[in-house]
């Protein structure tokens, strides 16, 4: 059986936001239990680059105008006949709950941004090498405390992600649900058509076929080209068939 890859195209600047901070997030948790350099170099860049892009816009305020879009979405619902009224009223609640922490929350990323520990590697993270002992001694002493005291100080950190990232999780399910796959067909290595207001792309591609979609687009149209991974060798065939959802 063949492993298909799922690849996923940001059709606007807010979503595209939002994407890269469930990434950081995603990479946060996955390297929470450090314990050694690599690990907290590792966490740390990561917790670097989720403050450069909370930096940016009304994060908050977009999120919570979104959480209400879509509970009017799941209020359009409650009309259709047949719909399960007791999934509507649970996600809507969900919602509800979601943008009501969100706003009684700090300023997203505050205590990570207030940290002196996250402070003082952040500062040395554009410098080669500049996270080696002799000059981060305070990370040098904090990787050589027990393990119990570093885990709990990490479990701090991303306890106070939690606002943001419940709130993502919910918005970015509805959206990746909101578009069923469809199977389509590209013609030598190109495939286009409109967005009709879509925010996301989703592809699946067979890893068989070595190709990886280059995707240009916006809120009213979008073209895709699919490249092979070899550039030198690899072939592009006249009829590539792939699954698309347009969310």
């Amino acid at each position: 059986m063949s492993t298909t890859v799922l690849f996923e195209y940001p059709l606007n600047e807010k979503m595209r936001t939002w994407l890269r901070i469930e990434f950081l997030i995603g990479q946060l948790e996955s390297s929470r239990t450090i314990t050694d350099n690599l690990g907290a170099l590792t966490f740390f860049r990561n917790a670097a680059e989720l403050l450069d892009v909370f930096e940016r816009g009304e994060l908050r305020t977009e999120i919570v105008k979104e959480l209400e879009k879509q509970q009017q979405k799941l209020r359009a619902w409650a009309d259709v006949p047949g719909v399960d009224m007791a999934l509507i009223l649970t996600l809507s609640d969900k919602l509800k709950a979601c943008s009501s922490v969100l706003m009684a929350a700090p300023r997203m990323g505050q205590l990570i941004r207030e940290d002196r520990l996250i402070g003082l590697v952040r500062q040395r993270l554009s410098i080669p090498g500049g996270c080696c002992s002799f000059d981060l001694p305070t990370l040098h002493i904090w990787l050589h405390i027990g393990q119990e005291q570093r885990d709990a100080q990490v479990a701090v950190w991303m306890e106070s992600l939690t606002p943001i990232k419940n709130a993502l999780t919910q918005i970015l399910d509805l959206v990746r649900q909101s578009g069923g796959f469809r199977h389509q067909t590209s013609l030598n290595g190109f495939f286009q058509d409109n967005a009709e207001g879509a925010e996301l792309l989703r592809l699946q591609l067979s890893l068989d076929d070595s190709l990886y979609p280059q995707v240009s687009g916006h809120k009213s149209r979008y073209a895709i080209r699919f490249l092979p991974l070899d550039s030198e060798r690899g072939e592009v065939p006249a009829r590539l068939d792939f699954e698309l959802a347009c969310c």
